[in-house]
Order: C-alpha cells, then sequence, then structure tokens
C-alpha cells in the first residue's frame, strides 16, 4: 500500500472517530438542555454580582452581601419589567389610534410612485390575518401551547440558576479548590491555569457585553425620544436584549422599531430608525467592543460570526447567545496552555 494512501486513512478514521464523538457530544448536551442553560445562566449572574459581592463582603458577612446583592438584582429586573408593562398599558389607546392612522398613511403612500400597489393592500391587512387565525385555529393554539410550555422550562431553569448562583457567589472557590483536590496532583496546575483563563475570559466578556448593551440601548432610547417614535421604554429594553447576540441582535431590534416608526410617524422617521442601525453598528464596532472587550475577548470577527451562525443552527436563540462567549473562553483555555508549554521549554 503506498505510504500516501496509508496516511490518508489514518486521517480518514481519525476523523470519522473525531466526527462520532461530536455528534454524540452534541446529541447528550442537547438531552442537557435545561441543566446546562441554568448552568449558563448562573455562571452570568456570578460574573456580574461577584464584583459588588466582594465589596460588600469586606463590611459584612458574605451570606448577608450574596443575599443583598440578589435582592437587589431582582428588584431591578422586576422593576424594569413592571415599568416595561405599565407603559404599555398607559399607551396603549392611543398607540392603537396612531397605528390606524399611520397603517392609512403607509397604505396610500404604497399606492403612489414608485409602488403603484392596489388601494388597501395594508388596511386589509388585519382582516386578513383575523381569516388566518380562523382558518388555522388549531395549529396555533397548539403552536402556543408549545410556547407556554418553553416558557415554563426557561423559568424553571432561572430558578435553577438563582439557586446555583446562591453557591458560586458564597463559596465559589472553595468549590472550585475541592474539585482541583479530586484531579490526579500532576493535572491540577494545567487544570488552575485553565480554570483561571476561562473564568476571566466569561467573566470579562459577560460584563462587557453588557456594558455595550446597555449604552447601545441608551443611544437608542434616546434617538427614538428625539423622533417621538412610541414605546419607546420597551424598544430600549428589547434593544439591550438583543444586542446580546453578537452581530445580528441589535440589527433586527432596531428593524423592528422602524417598523414601529413607519406604522406611527411615517416613511421618513422611519428611514432615520434604519439609519441608525448603521451608526450604531459602527459605534459598537470600532469603540465599544475594542474598548470594553479587547482586553477580555480576542478572537477575529469571521469566527464570531461563524460561531453566531453555528450555535444558532444548534440551539436557535440560545446557542447563538452562548455561542460567542463558548468560543472565546475555548481559545483563551487553549491559548494560556500553549503560553504556558512555551514557557516551560
Amino acid at each position: 500500500m503506498p505510504a500516501g494512501l496509508r496516511t490518508a486513512a489514518g486521517y480518514a478514521w481519525r476523523l470519522v472517530a473525531l466526527g462520532v464523538a461530536v455528534y454524540l457530544a452534541v446529541t447528550v448536551l442537547t438531552r442537557l438542555e435545561l441543566p446546562l442553560i441554568a448552568l449558563f445562566l448562573a455562571l452570568v449572574i456570578t460574573s456580574v454580582l461577584r464584583p459588588a459581592v466582594d465589596l460588600l463582603s469586606r463590611a459584612m458577612p458574605r451570606s448577608l452581601a450574596v443575599l443583598l446583592c440578589l435582592l437587589a438584582a431582582v428588584l431591578l429586573a422586576g422593576g424594569v419589567l413592571v415599568l416595561v408593562g405599565t407603559t404599555v398599558a398607559g399607551e396603549w389607546s392611543r398607540l392603537s389610534d396612531e397605528l390606524h392612522g399611520g397603517l392609512g398613511r403607509i397604505d396610500r403612500w404604497l399606492t403612489g410612485a414608485p409602488f403603484h400597489l392596489p388601494p388597501g393592500s395594508v388596511t386589509d391587512l388585519k382582516s386578513r390575518i383575523g381569516e388566518f387565525v380562523a382558518t388555522h385555529r388549531s395549529a396555533l393554539l397548539s403552536t402556543a401551547l408549545s410556547g407556554a410550555g418553553r416558557v415554563v422550562e426557561l423559568f424553571t431553569a432561572l430558578a435553577l440558576a438563582v439557586f446555583c448562583s446562591v453557591f458560586f457567589l458564597h463559596s465559589g472557590d472553595r468549590m472550585w479548590s475541592w474539585a482541583q483536590r479530586q484531579l490526579p496532583s500532576r493535572t491540577r496546575p494545567v487544570w488552575q491555569r485553565a480554570g483561571r483563563a476561562a473564568w476571566h475570559t466569561f467573566a470579562g466578556y459577560t460584563r462587557g457585553v453588557l456594558i455595550v448593551a446597555a449604552t447601545n440601548a441608551i443611544l437608542v432610547g434616546i434617538a427614538l425620544a428625539v423622533l417621538r417614535v412610541p414605546l419607546v421604554l420597551p424598544l430600549v429594553v428589547l434593544e439591550f436584549v438583543a444586542t446580546l447576540i453578537p452581530l445580528i441582535g441589535s440589527p433586527i431590534a432596531l428593524a423592528i422599531a422602524a417598523l414601529v416608526a413607519l406604522a406611527a410617524r411615517g416613511p421618513v422617521v422611519a428611514l432615520l430608525v434604519l439609519g441608525l442601525i448603521v451608526v450604531i453598528g459602527q459605534i459598537e464596532g470600532h469603540l465599544l467592543h475594542p474598548l470594553v472587550l479587547g482586553w477580555s475577548v480576542r478572537i477575529h470577527p469571521v469566527a464570531v460570526a461563524l460561531s453566531v451562525a453555528g450555535g444558532a443552527v444548534l440551539g436557535g436563540v440560545l446557542g447563538a447567545m452562548v455561542a460567542v462567549p463558548v468560543v472565546s473562553v475555548a481559545w483563551a483555555v487553549i491559548g494560556a496552555l500553549r503560553r504556558e508549554d512555551a514557557s516551560e521549554e
């Protein structure tokens, strides 16, 4: 047998074995989706609240510091949700009138040049939606029940994440030390370096992306308020949450804001909101990300795009959200171990 063929065969069966291992790993992780989501959320909560807990623990018992920080976080998140609900309820009647008039304006705009659509193309949309709902009522009900089940699962994961984060915040260092003592002594330094690099990168990414999301939301809120677009606060919250998905989250949120502006304020304001996509993208890509995330996350934008796409294919929206931190942590661990090996040589 030629040497080249033997070499190719050796690589081939190794690649096949690696592919089978990856497939089995993805299958197992898919089955364990709920606890993995809870663990990821617990690590996010821990990375965000850990500095405040460390600061408060200097003046009070650590258990009390953990309790105060968690209560403050719950009150802040609940307050934002209540404020959003109150805003939507207060503006609903006025917004429905604006949307009704806006649909008429859009319809008149589309009937003229250069579109020349038939009159009533937009204003008949409500009746068409009603007919569609009446025709597919059973399928829509089944989808709604399935979505309600997913909401219950997410709340269960959130409760489990808060439970785990209490222990991570209170005694995470001791838990990590105990886990290391269960390993063979010769491998403990390697795990120590890998764990330090992984936590440094994950915590830096989490805090940084929250800062970027908050900055984007503030800029979008100011712009929407100046343009007098309705539902500013819900759109700001949507922008904050969507920015957690790199590259694609913020443009999608701003596109939704542009639709609201189109219906309520007309095409000119909607085009201005669409222009925010370019402005916010430039600020985020050339200022915020290098300034806030550059010290903790060092992966190429192409790797970020491929990670988001792969995560979305494997896990949907949640997969797209966790893909970049997972890839960043893996790359940081590989880099830390490689530098240590090079220094030993």
